[in-house]
């Protein structure tokens, strides 16, 4: 057995033991990825503007998804970076559909990895009327399996029903085209 061979078992040993994920040299870490009929995991972070959503809520600073369970449907739609091109445009068209998504008792929460203060200046600068969290330690955008290899969030939606059950997840998405697709599945799914 060669020194070096010798020292990557002895590493990967020792990473396993503090209980850390070792990969070699080339391997990427799969993360795991939100199923479409399954739970969404647990959020909560700090968000801009929760009191939109949540009027009792005028001065909290951090925002729980479990609070909408039983109550709305979630359009919790990740996207890479405050305040960008795509970005701004799927916000807004998102920001355009609020009142028609509310109708089909379905509110929209926007998440990137950028901190809250660069995300209030996007729902100032944009208007936006749906809270934006603030994940810059990425652990939620982890939990989704939607961290970039960039750092940043992947441009994806999931549609999380009244019961937290997550029931569409989309991978692709047009940044300009996409709000509108979600509101139609709104209204085919939760309509009546």
């Amino acid at each position: 057995m060669s020194l070096r061979l010798l020292l990557l078992s002895v590493c990967a040993g020792l990473a396993v033991s503090f209980g850390m994920n070792a990969t070699w040299a080339g391997e990427e870490k799969e993360a795991p990825k939100v199923e479409e009929g399954k739970p969404a995991p647990k959020v909560e972070l700090q968000a801009t503007q929760i009191e939109k959503l949540l009027p009792d809520k005028k001065d909290a600073k951090t925002l729980n998804l479990s609070e909408f369970k039983g109550k709305k449907n979630v359009v919790l739609y990740f996207y890479p970076k405050a305040m960008t091109g795509g970005c701004t445009k799927e916000s807004c068209g998102f920001r355009d559909r609020t009142e028609d998504l509310s109708k089909y008792d379905t509110v929209v929460i926007g998440i990137s990895t950028d901190k809250v203060e660069d995300q209030q200046k996007f729902t100032d600068k944009e208007k936006l009327n749906f809270p934006l969290f603030a994940d810059p330690d990425k652990k939620i955008t982890e939990a989704f399996g939607v961290l970039g290899k960039n750092g940043l969030a992947m441009r994806q939606t999931f549609i999380i029903d009244k019961e937290g059950v997550v029931r569409k997840a989309y991978r692709q998405v047009d940044a300009a085209k996409h709000p509108e697709e979600v509101l139609e599945y709104v209204k085919k799914t939760f309509g009546k």
